[in-house]
């Protein structure tokens, strides 16, 4: 770790340092600093050859990647697009640079792999009498940088990013470039669960059992189970992030983390993305631990979990099992795997575990089916082509009309199962359709 004495600068001040070749990597999510990203944008055209890691962007930085020709100043670098149209337009015109990977092999990748960490820049609260500063909201890759090492660390340094527990404190000394600012840090929009997100919400919770261990996935199909989980005992947390409906649960008692097998009494996550109330919650807060995401979703800690219940949100399903979350049509990145794919493979080699994924019956207003017999049979132009998770590891799929179970299934049962839970307006077409595929 750094030895040398922090310069106190500002943002224009600091990316100065930064040399044509240079890569540079953002914090995670919510604890992207507001201004150093900016400030490269704002010299980009002084540079050749950088390149920019970060998921989902929040600052307005992300729209001078559209200027033509800046790919070849300051190229995007990027594994989970988080739907912004900006990054997707920047990949489908191969302006971009994306990673599939899932979120578990992002450190690997930023302590030995293709993306060399040159400049590390993030956010990061003011420091204790001691000199520490705590990471906040966004443990997951961050470690995998200071250990390469980054040549140059910069960090604003903000009143406003809470101080989050486990391994989660970096010295003022790690830091060669601080930039002092005093702004809120990024929320997550939230918005109005629907009737749909409601009763896919209700089914998930009608198959999650008392003193199971939670993971939820980000998105509002997946975190409306959270908002049904009010009269379970003895819930436990282990997940990526925590979302914004999980603190009434904690306050009731419902999540206690009694029973979980491994960090018993704690909540479990690498990111945090939501509302200031929900930061002012996890500051100082000893009862969330942060870990790297290479721990929290490494499939062999995850299959530790007792009971784990892993609630992921899908695009489409077809009727073999195969479940498609990431990409629409063949060359729209709309996301990526992101955790899911860690659930998945930590769900499979557990003797307990449940993995849900939650998907709306219908899309476009209603006019094509989300259950699919295969996406070659589906008129609609934007249906995914590219499954995330294979058919052999599908499990329980959960949309408003039902839960069909599809581990340990035949083909037929399989189908069966998922034409009952699809829109009714689709089923007679799938019966149709999978009959011609013999799978019923």
């Amino acid at each position: 770790m750094g030895t040398k004495a922090t310069k106190f600068v500002t943002s224009e001040q600091a990316v100065q340092a930064i040399r044509s070749g240079d890569e540079i990597v953002l914090a995670n999510f919510c604890a992207e600093p507001r201004y150093l990203p900016e400030s490269v944008m704002d010299r980009a055209h002084e540079l050749k050859g950088c390149r920019m890691f970060h998921l989902t962007p929040f600052g307005p930085f992300q729209q001078k990647y559209l200027e033509p020709g800046m790919e070849k100043h300051v190229r995007c670098a990027i594994p989970f697009c988080g739907r912004r149209k900006s990054v997707r337009q920047l990949l489908k015109e191969g302006r971009a640079d994306f990673y599939p990977l899932s979120f578990a092999n992002y450190p690997e990748l930023l302590r030995t792999g293709d993306f060399k960490t040159d400049v590390f820049m993030l956010a990061v609260s003011p420091p204790n009498k001691d000199g520490y500063c705590s990471l906040g909201v966004s443990v997951d890759y961050a470690w995998a940088c200071f250990e390469r090492p980054a040549r140059l660390v910069m960090a604003e340094i903000n009143p406003n990013m809470p101080v989050t527990y486990g391994r989660s404190f970096i010295h003022m000394s790690d830091i060669d470039y601080a930039v002092e600012v005093d702004c809120p840090i990024f929320e997550l929009e939230q918005f109005e669960i629907t009737d749909v997100e409601k009763r896919i919400g209700e089914n998930v919770a009608s198959i999650v059992e008392d003193g199971s261990t939670i993971q939820i996935g980000i998105g509002a199909v997946s975190e409306a189970a959270i908002n049904f989980l009010h009269e379970k005992k003895d819930l436990g947390i282990h997940s990526e992030m925590v979302p914004e409906g999980l603190r009434p649960l904690v306050e009731r008692g419902v999540i206690n983390n009694s029973k979980k097998s491994i960090h018993k009494g704690k909540i479990v996550c690498t990111f945090h993305g939501g509302t200031k109330k929900l930061y002012d919650w996890l500051d100082h807060n000893p009862l969330v631990e942060m870990q790297p995401v290479d721990y929290v979703n490494n499939p062999q800690v995850i299959a530790q979990n007792y009971k784990m219940v892993a609630i992921n949100a899908a695009l489409q399903v077809d009727l073999f099992g195969n479940i498609y979350s990431d990409v629409l049509g063949l060359d729209d990145q709309y996301s990526g795997s992101g955790g899911q794919l860690d659930y998945v493979l930590g769900c499979a080699i557990s003797q307990d575990a449940k993995l849900v994924t939650t998907v709306p019956s219908t899309t476009g207003g209603g006019k094509y089916s989300r259950i699919v017999a295969h996406p070659t049979l589906t008129d609609n132009p934007m249906a995914p082509q590219m499954p995330l998770v294979t058919r052999y590891n599908a499990d329980h799929v959960v949309t408003e009309f039902g839960v069909a179970k599809l581990r340990g299934r035949s083909n037929i049962e399989r189908a069966t199962s998922l034409i009952r839970i699809a829109h009714p307006d689709f089923r007679g077409q799938l019966e149709v359709q999978a009959k011609k595929l013999g799978l019923l």
